[in-house]
């Protein structure tokens, strides 16, 4: 595929849950482009929105959440436009998902093999049981798992394991893209660092975009090229990753989110979070709903909503950036930023 053509193409996606209280806008207005043998990482806290927007894009959202503004491309192909026979066909053959929890993606009472094999026969129509075992084993040799393996049922295999099998059967069919939503969690930093690793690998090896989904930011910098921040359903800011590392602007959030991270090359360690809460989705705040958090809020970002605005090195959607830019105040020229990214 082209390299200037994109993967995957999300434009104005908005998902609604229906509850009892009333409709819960968990994603607004999402717009992002994902390029074939890149990460883009998907950063926010628990809540922003980042498992919906994947579950969408998998068209696997629940009964009560659908798509009502948008559209989503993956290789050009409108995921709302498929018929079932066809969603079946082309999710894991062009598109996959590392789930965020592997004891529950993988079945508990099926064997590493038969999960293997049926993922290849399921839609390898005319590949016999040895030919997808073969598959299998060669598989599990790619995340250094022992053949030996095969005959082990979900819980007999470590955390890590259990996550390799599960970025296995994502990559068994060679999709194009595979959307990883918290890959890591719950496993400790060693494990962490070593499946990271070998997501770098398999990268590169076989050239499929990634789509990496974390509320940690560190771990997603370390990855991605770009990075997307979210917050209260919306894209915020679309920045590239090395900018982090600079002295430049970012969006309030983004910036309160690096403030957080520990600075290991420091004596004097100092953590600083954000203050207050993420708001609640089925009200959320008028104009900026990032302005009651906000050390930089203004009576403008009470009431109005943020274009996105262009910045050298980024997409930002913040007042600070808009149309007070230039003339006598220019904000963007001699604002300066609170923080950069070092771990």
């Amino acid at each position: 595929m082209d390299a200037n053509t994109p993967v995957l193409e999300l434009d104005d996606v908005s998902v609604v849950y229906e509850s009892l209280s009333g409709p819960v806008q968990a994603v607004s207005d999402v717009s992002l482009k994902v390029y074939p043998n890149t990460v883009v990482g998907l950063i926010g806290e628990s809540g922003s929105g980042k498992s919906t927007l994947a579950n969408a894009i998998m068209r696997l959202l629940r009964n009560n959440a659908r798509l009502t503004k948008g559209t989503i491309r993956v290789m050009g192909q409108d995921i709302y436009a498929l018929g079932k026979k066809e969603l079946r066909t082309f999710r894991w053959n062009k598109m996959s998902m590392v789930f965020q929890s592997a004891m529950t993606a993988l079945n508990p009472v099926m064997t590493i093999e038969k999960q293997l094999v049926d993922t290849f026969r399921s839609h390898r129509k005319g590949m016999s049981y040895a030919e997808a075992k073969a598959r299998s084993i060669d598989l599990l040799k790619l995340v250094r798992i022992d053949e030996k393996h095969l005959a082990s049922f979900p819980h007999e295999l470590s955390g890590g394991m259990r996550q390799r099998v599960v970025i296995a059967i994502a990559i068994a069919l060679e999709p194009s893209l595979v959307i990883m939503d918290e890959p890591t969690t719950a496993l400790d930093v060693v494990v962490q660092r070593s499946i990271l690793n070998q997501i770098q690998e398999l990268q590169r090896e076989h050239g499929f975009a990634i789509l990496f989904i974390s509320h940690d930011f560190s771990l997603v910098a370390e990855l991605a090229s770009r990075i997307a921040i979210m917050y209260a359903g919306r894209i915020v800011e679309n920045t590239d990753a090395h900018a982090l590392d600079r002295d430049v602007p970012h969006h309030p959030y983004t910036e309160g989110l690096m403030r957080a991270i520990p600075k290991l090359t420091l004596e004097d360690v100092q953590i600083q979070g954000i203050a207050g809460h993420p708001p609640d989705l089925l009200r959320l705040p008028s104009g900026c709903a990032y302005h009651p958090r906000c050390p930089h809020a203004t009576d403008k970002c009470r009431s109005v909503r943020p274009s996105l605005y262009e910045l050298p090195h980024a997409r930002v959607e913040c007042h600070l950036y808009g149309e007070e830019k230039g003339g006598d105040d220019d904000t963007w020229m001699r604002r300066q930023p609170s923080s950069k990214l070092t771990i």
